[in-house]
């Protein structure tokens, strides 16, 4: 009986797991890879469903599945966490007086555009810094180690065309053709 129960728990994790990662790569583009995952998640989906039907008898085997879907979802996004696929941008703002901010920034391989603006308590600098979503964490050290009082927020972006990361991908992506 604790058999049932713990496949049951074992092949709900696994299903949650791929369908949260194929969803996160039908997102950010990874279409053909998604489908090859797909066709995994659903063999695990259909196998642990049918022991769940054939043991309807038995409520804890309903609970074995409802406890495997939750922590699916937990490991799902624990594994997409330590992908990180993608891009971030980061919007930091500073006093205009750290103006050394953004070369700083560039020194460590960041793409950054940076312009005054004017905010509530005078001249501001700005800097949009393009950076991988695994290296986010490291960008905000980076810039709270310079700059503690700098204001950040982060989203992901959709669309590229031209600028600092299109030109150091095409850059890569002919090294490694050569």
């Amino acid at each position: 009986m604790s058999s049932i129960i713990l496949v049951i728990i074992v092949m709900n994790i696994a299903y949650v797991s791929l369908f949260t990662l194929r969803v996160i790569l039908v997102i950010k583009g990874y279409k053909g890879l998604a489908s090859v995952l797909s066709m995994a998640e659903v063999f695990v989906y259909l196998m642990g469903l049918t022991i769940v039907l054939d043991n309807l008898d038995k409520p804890i085997n309903i609970a074995a599945y409802c406890v495997g879907w939750g922590m699916g979802v937990y490991l799902g996004s624990k594994i997409e966490s330590y992908l990180a696929l993608g891009y971030i941008v980061m919007e930091v703002v500073v006093d205009s007086l750290e103006y050394h901010l953004p070369e700083k920034v560039r020194e460590q391989g960041y793409g950054v555009t940076s312009w005054l603006a004017d905010g509530k308590d005078g001249k501001r600098l700005v800097m949009k810094v393009l950076a991988k979503r695994k290296r986010e964490q490291k960008l905000k050290e980076l810039i709270t180690s310079i700059s503690p009082a700098a204001f950040m927020i982060s989203y992901e972006p959709t669309h590229f065309n031209g600028g600092f990361l299109l030109k150091r991908v095409n850059s890569y992506h002919a090294r490694k053709v050569i």
